[in-house]
């Protein structure tokens, strides 16, 4: 069997495929179980957080493995598979544990560094190990990436490397000001009373707000987590618990409101923010553009739709999409995702387009036959193929467009400030144009990271991910020989009880002290006998390429593979019956 993991994060996916293939808790667990129902996995676990979707599975076949984990992640997250393919990553045997290690370090985070994942791993594993998905393999691998995990966080500085996402949110909310400068004697209102939510509401309490009012579709959990921040003994915070319909109301008070919810609708849309602050100014809102468009008309608050493309007419065009019936245009990379394509074709065919419209140019100022070329369709014959697809499945073509100039319009300063952890969003994205509100969420968080300094920290965090995946992988070699190990003494203790059976028959005048003795040295010399070869073998096992000793054992000694297996099964049986859990 083989570890393979199938994904998608913030790396490989826009943000809008990421919302749409988030995974609540219910079908994680239907997930979970339908991956060791398939033929080639018999343990798995799912990480699912707010910027990644992973699938991990011990397969006894790679090709089969990616294909049925592929079309599992597509089933249960609602996204079709030829659109979720492009974004999809595969890991496999070793590089499987040095993504999964380099998760748990932060490495692969939004904010690198951000030690919140250890928590979300190991919530992963406890629901694998209630739902008996977790078998040797998982057990091991997500118990040693929490400890690399830790180890990371303990051995080096990765945590200066970057901030937890919540901190790192507010401090895009202050805009460069000092945190706990531009938090002091602000009220705040946090929807949600989930692990990030109250990571935020402790955040903020230390940050220095003066108050704290938590909501929450079980208002039991908002009076817990209220009750927490209150009796805190390092923040002096007021901190009280509302229902959910109270959100309207205390968004009029608020001066700072999280939501992270589990909600797959919108908590916030653009007209209930605009009605709040409206509520806080008694102005009405206008948008960014300065025209007065306020939230009675929510679709002003959105971009205008582009004008229709005319791709497909043009002279020359190797494109044939006289039937296509197109609608809106796309920007290169901004819809990328929606037109199902990779940004490298968009721009493939984005420069055809440039390059037929500088030979019209060319040739209309008379630059001469020998000057230009037409572009010969088959050198884009990828870039065509990769657009007739698209037309097929959305029947229109996207088309490149620079973009038009916007005026810059000051906004006033916030009068409210948003920010919206969740995946898929709780927080309209329209609220982004609403002057006197400033919005930070999972999108605006991944384009400020981009460019965040990575501390020097980072690659002794790295040294030590390849040393506990090297460690890691000798261990699991050298475990995956110790049912043969096993096997070849259980054999030998069978050849020492037949031969001292045979001796007492044929010396019954011996005395026990005498029978004693006999056995004793038996055991003795066949022990000596298999010490060194079954430790020599283990040690070779442990090695890259060992996992071929186990097969040599077994047939030097002509062990019986049914006594192979039954050892396996036997360590599998004690595994479900509950040994070897617990994350470390």
């Amino acid at each position: 069997m083989s570890l393979l993991v199938v994904g998608l994060s913030h790396r490989s996916a826009p943000v809008s495929v990421l919302e749409r293939a988030a995974l609540p808790a219910d079908p994680q667990v239907k997930l979970l179980q339908d991956t060791v129902a398939a033929e080639p996995a018999t343990e798995a676990a799912v990480l699912a957080t707010c910027n990644r979707i992973e699938l991990y599975a011990d397969v006894d076949k790679f090709h089969a493995g990616v294909a049925e984990l592929s079309t599992l992640l597509a089933r249960h997250s609602g996204v079709g598979l030829e659109e979720l393919t492009p974004y999809l990553y595969v890991h496999y045997e070793d590089r499987a544990v040095h993504h999964l290690f380099s998760v748990a370090c932060g490495l692969d985070s939004m904010v690198v560094g951000e030690g919140q994942i250890l928590g979300q791993i190991k919530d992963s594993l406890a629901r694998a190990q209630d739902l008996h998905t977790a078998g040797r393999l998982m057990n091991d691998l997500f118990q040693q990436s929490l400890r690399v995990g830790k180890r990371a966080h303990s051995e080096t500085g990765i945590d200066r490397a970057g901030q937890s996402l919540v901190t790192f949110g507010l401090e895009q909310l202050a805009a460069g000001a000092d945190v706990p400068d531009w938090a002091k004697d602000k009220k705040a209102l946090v929807i949600g009373a989930g692990s990030m939510s109250s990571l935020a509401a402790a955040t903020l309490a230390r940050a220095g707000v003066c108050e704290i009012v938590v909501a929450n579709r079980t208002f039991e959990r908002a009076e817990r987590l209220a009750q927490i921040l209150t009796e805190g003994t390092d923040t002096d915070v007021a901190a009280r618990a509302v229902p959910m319909d109270a959100v309207p109301f205390e968004l009029t008070r608020a001066d700072i409101a999280v939501s992270c919810t589990g909600a797959t609708g919108l908590v916030l849309t653009a007209e209930a923010v605009a009605e709040a602050v409206k509520g806080r100014t008694g102005d009405p809102v206008t948008g960014v553009d300065g025209t007065g468009r306020t939230a009675a008309h929510p679709a002003d608050l959105r971009p205008a739709a582009l004008p229709p493309t005319t791709l497909g007419t043009e002279d020359g065009c190797p494109l044939d999409l006289s039937a296509v019936q197109a609608t809106a245009g796309f920007s290169v990379h901004g819809e990328a995702a929606v037109a199902g394509m990779a940004a490298a074709d968009l721009e493939q065919h984005a420069a055809w387009v440039d390059n037929a419209e500088s030979l019209g140019r060319s040739q209309r100022a008379g630059d001469g036959a020998g000057a230009v070329t037409t572009p010969d369709p088959a050198d884009d014959a990828e870039a065509i193929a990769a657009l007739a697809a698209a037309v097929a499945v959305i029947g229109r073509v996207p088309e490149r467009r620079r973009p038009e100039p916007v005026a810059e319009i000051p906004r006033p300063a916030p009068a409210l400030f948003l920010l919206d952890l969740a995946m898929p969003r709780d927080i309209d994205a329209a609220v982004h144009r609403l002057a006197g509100v400033r919005l930070v969420d999972i999108e605006s968080l991944a384009e400020a990271s981009a460019d965040a300094p990575m501390a020097s920290d980072v690659d002794q965090v790295r040294r030590i991910v390849s040393d506990e995946v090297a460690a890691f992988g000798a261990a699991q070699r050298a475990a995956h020989i110790t049912p043969t190990v096993v096997a070849l003494r259980t054999m030998a203790a069978d050849v020492v009880a037949g031969e001292i059976a045979r001796l007492d028959g044929r010396l019954p005048d011996l005395d026990e002290r005498q029978r004693g003795e006999i056995r004793q040295a038996v055991h003795r010399v066949v022990d000596k006998l298999l010490h060194a070869p079954t430790v020599r073998v283990k040690q070779l096992a442990a090695e890259p390429g060992g996992a071929g000793y186990a097969d040599a054992l077994r047939t030097l000694f002509d062990l019986d593979p049914e006594t192979v297996a039954a050892v396996s099964r036997a360590d599998h049986e004690s595994e479900k019956n509950g040994k070897n859990r617990g994350p470390a």
